[in-house]
């Protein structure tokens, strides 16, 4: 087995103790949580989906990694707080990892290195991709016990910068910079992923969204032909195409609309009402006001709801527009519309906690891939919060606490003929809360 010799490292003396430390250890890891990791995907099974529907054109006699061990070896390092390819070759001989992907930490050889991660990432095809896509919506639509009423489609792209010459970067001057912009699709009331898209560094075209929304929303109805769909997004998906082809197909709406003329022009009296308000109570004032409308190129009238506040800062009135008649305007401006906050919540998990934004190779398919493989990091890490830490005091936590308080154990590891024994700290906090998951992943194992 490798072992690391790097030179030793000399720290402040203790009691006229020298106090050293040495790289020399093999069988101890700073990430047990890998193992626990890689028990969620065995209840899970999203890196599983997603390579069964790869296709693999290698000569299987020569082969020394099987795709879904290269998969999930990369999808629990990026758990682990590794989303680099390069990782792979500082951790592949890394106990607690080997372990959790199925090779024995002493006896098997090691995981795979970053070249060979690398031509996994950029040997997929458009086909691959398509089938992969497909393969986390099911898992989504899986993870449910029965078919639910309704869901909620939040959908919302996110600038990605970049610095190369990779395919698909554009020059976005909101974000000040060349850029990619992936789609998030989110179910909004459980946070659960429903697919990511890698895309092109400009506003999305009508027929970009469409083209998200119909693929999404098909694959859902086949397993729930019944649930309604609500869509909720900001106000450049609120286009005449797009109005269209979710009223032709049975979806509700809320969605930011944005101002312009005509609609600021009729709402000059709610502007009056607000200014009113202001004087007479002295303190911030708040109306709402549901109207009919219709843009130029709309096929028909639509409802609109203005919410219009007057405070210190002065008159602020913003717009959105629904397919739902009968609801009140502030309970769809307040909780339904304002609730797509969360989107933005789950977007920082999913970017910021899983570094998905290491989107550096030049082949767009790579890219997608690599964005697949974050996105089944997030579907793990999303099932180990909403299920496994239920009740405990991590129930609530983001990604990058649950990372740091569960999956960040340092560990010995024991490899005998018959077992392979971890040794914790006895002095870690969190062992009820281990004990909770690891229970609830293996029930017949309780002690």
């Amino acid at each position: 087995m490798h072992q690391d010799t790097t030179g030793q490292l000399e720290l402040t003396a203790l009691n006229g103790k020298r106090v050293l430390a040495v790289f020399d250890e093999p069988l101890v890891t700073s990430d047990f949580g890998a193992v626990v990791g890689a028990e969620v995907e065995q209840s899970v099974g999203i890196v599983r989906a997603i390579t069964d529907a790869l296709s693999d054109g290698r000569r299987q006699s020569h082969v020394k990694h099987g795709q879904f061990e290269m998969s999930l070896q990369r999808v629990i390092q990026i758990m682990c707080g590794y989303w680099d390819a390069d990782d792979c070759d500082h951790l592949k001989d890394d106990p607690a990892l080997k372990t959790a992907v199925g090779r024995d930490p002493l006896a098997d050889p090691s995981l795979c290195s970053q070249p060979t991660m690398s031509r996994l990432e950029n040997a997929v095809t458009v086909r691959d991709l398509l089938r992969v896509g497909y393969a986390i919506v099911d898992n989504f639509v899986a993870s449910y016990a029965t078919a639910p009423e309704y869901i909620v489609l939040d959908m919302d792209p996110t600038s990605d910068r970049a610095y190369g010459q990779q395919q698909l970067t554009f020059f976005n001057k909101f974000v000040g910079g060349y850029c990619f912009m992936p789609y998030h699709v989110y179910e909004g009331l459980s946070g659960k992923l429903i697919t990511t898209v890698f895309r092109t560094g400009t506003t999305p075209s009508s027929e970009e969204i469409i083209a998200v929304l119909k693929r999404v929303v098909r694959r859902i109805r086949q397993s729930w032909p019944d649930v309604q769909i609500l869509f909720r997004a900001d106000s450049y998906h609120a286009r005449d195409k797009v109005l269209d082809w979710i009223e032709d197909h049975g979806l509700v709406y809320v969605m930011a609309l944005q101002q312009n003329k005509v609609l600021n022009r009729q709402m000059s009296f709610l502007r009056d009402e607000l200014e009113k308000g202001w004087w007479n109570r002295g303190r911030e004032c708040r109306r709402y006001h549901s109207f009919r409308y219709a843009a130029q190129h709309w096929r028909q009238e639509r409802r609109v709801i203005a919410r219009g506040i007057r405070s210190a800062n002065g008159v602020d009135v913003r717009y959105i527009i629904t397919n739902l008649e009968q609801t009140g305007a502030k309970y769809l401006y307040e909780t339904v519309y304002c609730s797509r906050g969360k989107v933005e919540l789950m977007i920082k998990e999913h970017k910021l906690f899983l570094g998905s934004d290491r989107t550096s190779c030049h082949r767009k398919e790579a890219n997608q891939f690599r964005l697949f493989l974050h996105s089944a990091a997030y579907v793990l890490m999303h099932a180990l919060r909403d299920k496994y830490l239920s009740g405990t005091e991590l129930a609530q936590a983001q990604f990058d606490t649950i990372r740091l308080r569960l999956l960040k154990i340092g560990a010995r590891t024991e490899v005998k003929k018959t077992l392979v024994r971890f040794h914790l700290p006895a002095s870690y906090p969190l062992k009820p809360v281990l004990s909770t998951v690891v229970n609830a992943l293996n029930p017949a194992f309780q002690t």
